[in-house]
């Protein structure tokens, strides 16, 4: 062998060394990139899990206006970037304006029967559930200057009267209460939902008013309560469902679920909502039978 021939198998051998660990090396970062692309597109896909943007639009009874404006800043905080409006009114003022399309993604009533009136048209999805309940209570002046203890108080034609519109929850409440107490009223106004109701009593238009616990409780000292036996006949349900043509379904599902959590239901119970199957010990022997299963919306 020459001696200048020598060093070339060596050269050969250092040669394929290098390039076999440049090759390595590729080879890693490669596996790495893929690795790290691989993680990176799983990301988006564990976060791609439905969640809640835009507008939710909660069609109200009245008498959940503070409860259910706490609830919407809870569901705001809960989902970054999303909206609660809310339309508060009477129910069956409500369940007429869904039915005849106005765009909501969620109902809540105050009694099955306004409920029903969307049901029946097939505008809610599934079956609305009750998540509380209500009941009267006379609502009078600070300090009572009229001295009203009992139902029987309010025939007293000298006592000013006002009570919601007998096509409203709360109307057909006072008129089954009234009913168990054989009490005739005169009113001076039938109001259009129980927050005009109570407003009436705090502006002293009004000595009385029947409205529900939570009202006079929200009244913050601007009404007092009384309560009354009869007002156990006239237990009001309050159903809540999404809307079958929700614009906005996510959010009407997560809404309604935050309204049964245990997290809405404090809130409800806080100010006063007694829970959905709630029975009050103060009952009458006897209510009127149409306290079985009173019908706002009938005529």
């Amino acid at each position: 062998m020459l001696a200048g021939t020598a060093p070339r198998p060596r050269e050969t051998t250092v040669y394929r060394s290098a390039t076999a660990g440049v090759v390595a090396a590729a080879l890693l970062a490669i596996s790495a990139c893929s690795s790290s692309s691989s993680s990176s597109s799983s990301s988006p896909s564990a976060s791609a899990s439905p969640t809640v943007t835009g507008t939710v639009t909660v069609f109200a009874a009245a008498s959940l206006k503070g409860t259910f404006t706490q609830l919407g800043k809870m569901f705001e905080d809960a989902h970054p970037g999303t909206k609660v409006v809310f339309n508060f009114g009477g129910s069956d003022t409500l369940a007429a304006s869904i039915v005849n399309g106005a765009p909501a993604d969620v109902f809540a009533s105050a009694s099955p029967a306004t409920m029903k009136t969307v049901t029946d048209k097939g505008g809610a999805v599934g079956t609305p559930t009750v998540f509380v309940s209500n009941q009267l209570e006379i609502a009078v002046q600070p300090g009572n200057p009229m001295h009203v203890t009992t139902l029987q108080n309010l025939a007293n034609p000298s006592v000013k009267v006002v009570l919601c519109a007998k096509t409203v929850p709360c109307g057909a409440a006072a008129q089954t209460a009234l009913a168990a107490g054989n009490v005739t009223v005169t009113p001076v106004s039938y109001e259009q939902d129980v927050t005009a109701a109570l407003t009436k009593v705090e502006l002293k238009e009004a000595d009385a008013g029947l409205v529900y616990r939570t009202d006079v409780k929200s009244a913050g000292g601007k009404a007092d309560g009384v309560t009354f036996p009869e007002s156990a006949c006239a237990i009001n349900k309050y159903p809540i469902a999404p809307l079958t043509h929700a614009p906005n379904a996510a959010g009407a599902s997560a809404f309604v679920a935050l309204v049964r959590s245990p997290e809405g239901q404090k809130v409800l119970t806080d100010a006063g909502f007694l829970s959905p199957t709630a029975s009050p010990s103060a009952s009458p022997s006897t209510c009127p039978s149409t306290s079985a299963s009173p019908s706002p919306t009938s005529s």
